[in-house]
C-alpha cells in the first residue's frame, strides 16, 4: 500500500470505521511501541497484522490514528477501528445434539463431547455449545441466551471431553459462579500424559500466564513471580503403562489449560496434545514397531488425552449437594486398552521408570 493510499485512507471523512477493539493503557504504564503493546493484548493477532492495520490508519489513541512506532503512556485509550461492522455475535438456536446428564428448573450439566466448542468466538461464530443449549431451551421464555447472566458457568477446552454446568437463571449463575470463585467445587479430569511418575501422587504449583513466545499456548511462572494467575493442581496416578500414565487430576483453581500447562512444565504433557508438545514420541522404543504403534494411538485418539470426569456443587437454590460422574469419552477409553494390551504383549520387557 502506497503513503497515497494510506493517506487516502484516512483522510477520507465518508469512511466509517467501528470499533473492535480498546483498551485503557494502565496508569503504571511504561513507554512501548503501539504494535508491541497491541501484540501482548490481543490474543489472535499478529505484531505483524497490528502493523499493517496501524499503517491502514485503523490502530487509534485517543481517537487519532497513529504509526506502529508510537510510544503508549499511561491512561492512553487505543481502540483498533476497522472499515467492516464487529461480527455478529448473536447466539442463536441450533439443532445440536446435547448429552443431557440432569436437568432441572435452575441448571443443566452436560457430558460435551471432544471437538466441540463451547462459545462462540474467533473462527468459531455458530456450531458451539450455546448454540446447542439455546436450541435445547428455545421453549423457555425466561431464557435468552445473549443475556451474560445466565448460560456458561465454567469452562472446557474445545478437544476436552466431559462435564460443565450451565444456569438457568441469574440467582443460579451467581450462586454457582461463586462457589467456583470460592473453589467449593469439585472437579477431576482423567488425563493420559507421556512419562511414568516417581511417585503415586503430587502436587503442582505455578502461576499460568500466556506464553510470550506463543500466545496460543499457556505457561507456567513461579508462584512468586506476580506473572499470570496462581494455579494449584493435585494428580495422582491410577494406571501406569511404561511409557504414558493414567492421572486423574484435581484442580484447586481452574485457569486457562491449566492440566495441560502444568502437566509440560513437570515433564508429563499430555498424550495427543499437539499444542503443548504431546504429539511427539516423547518416551519409548526406537524401533518401528513402536512407532506405529504410537501412530495408531494417536489416531485413536487425535485431540489431548483429557476428559473432565466428576463435577460436584451446592445445588444454588436447595443447597443440596450434587455429585455428577461420567464414563471416560470411547477414544480415551479405546486409547488405554490400546495401551494395556501393548503392556500384555511386552511383559518381559522393562518397562519401569524411564526417563
Amino acid at each position: 500500500m502506497s503513503n497515497e493510499e494510506i493517506e487516502e485512507i484516512i483522510d477520507d471523512e465518508e469512511q466509517q470505521l467501528y470499533e473492535h477493539y480498546r483498551i485503557v493503557a494502565d496508569k503504571g504504564q511504561e513507554p512501548l511501541r503501539i504494535d508491541k503493546f497491541l501484540f501482548e493484548h490481543m490474543q489472535h493477532s499478529s505484531r505483524n497484522r497490528i502493523q499493517k492495520a496501524a499503517e491502514a490508519g485503523f490502530v487509534h489513541v485517543n481517537e487519532r490514528p497513529v504509526k506502529s512506532n508510537y510510544k503508549v503512556r499511561p491512561g492512553d485509550v487505543v481502540t483498533l477501528m476497522l472499515d467492516r461492522p464487529h461480527y455478529d455475535t448473536t447466539i442463536e438456536p441450533e439443532d445440536i445434539p446435547l448429552d443431557v446428564v440432569y436437568e432441572d428448573d435452575q441448571l443443566m450439566v452436560i457430558n460435551k463431547p471432544a471437538g466441540l466448542v463451547v462459545h462462540p468466538g474467533c473462527g468459531n461464530f455458530n456450531g458451539t455449545l450455546v448454540n446447542a443449549v439455546a436450541w435445547h431451551l428455545r421453549n423457555m421464555p425466561s431464557y435468552d441466551p445473549n443475556d451474560p447472566e445466565v448460560g456458561l458457568v465454567h469452562r472446557i477446552d474445545k478437544d476436552t471431553s466431559g462435564l460443565l454446568v450451565v444456569a438457568k437463571t441469574p440467582e443460579a449463575k451467581s450462586k454457582l459462579g461463586a462457589q467456583f470463585f470460592n473453589k467449593t467445587t469439585h472437579r477431576s479430569y482423567s488425563a493420559i500424559v507421556w512419562g511414568n511418575f516417581v511417585e503415586n501422587e503430587g502436587r503442582i504449583e505455578g502461576n499460568i500466564g500466556r506464553d510470550p513466545k506463543d500466545r496460543l499456548r499457556m505457561t507456567v511462572f513461579p508462584p512468586d513471580s506476580e506473572i499470570g494467575k496462581p494455579a494449584v493442581t493435585h494428580y495422582r496416578v491410577i494406571e501406569r503403562f511404561g511409557y504414558v500414565t493414567l492421572v486423574e487430576c484435581i484442580l484447586e483453581t481452574g485457569r486457562t489449560h491449566q492440566i495441560r500447562a502444568h502437566m509440560k512444565h513437570i515433564g508429563h504433557p499430555l498424550f495427543g496434545d499437539e499444542r503443548y508438545g504431546g504429539t511427539e514420541i516423547l518416551r519409548g522404543e526406537r524401533s518401528s514397531t513402536y512407532k506405529a504403534f504410537i501412530n495408531n494411538c494417536f489416531k485413536i485418539c487425535n485431540r489431548q488425552a483429557l476428559h473432565a470426569r466428576t463435577l460436584g456443587f451446592v445445588h444454588p437454590i436447595t443447597g443440596k449437594q450434587m455429585d455428577f460422574s461420567s464414563e471416560l469419552a470411547d477414544d480415551l477409553a479405546r486409547l488405554i486398552e490400546k495401551w494395556r494390551g501393548y503392556m500384555k504383549g511386552n511383559e518381559y520387557k522393562n518397562l519401569e521408570y524411564k526417563e
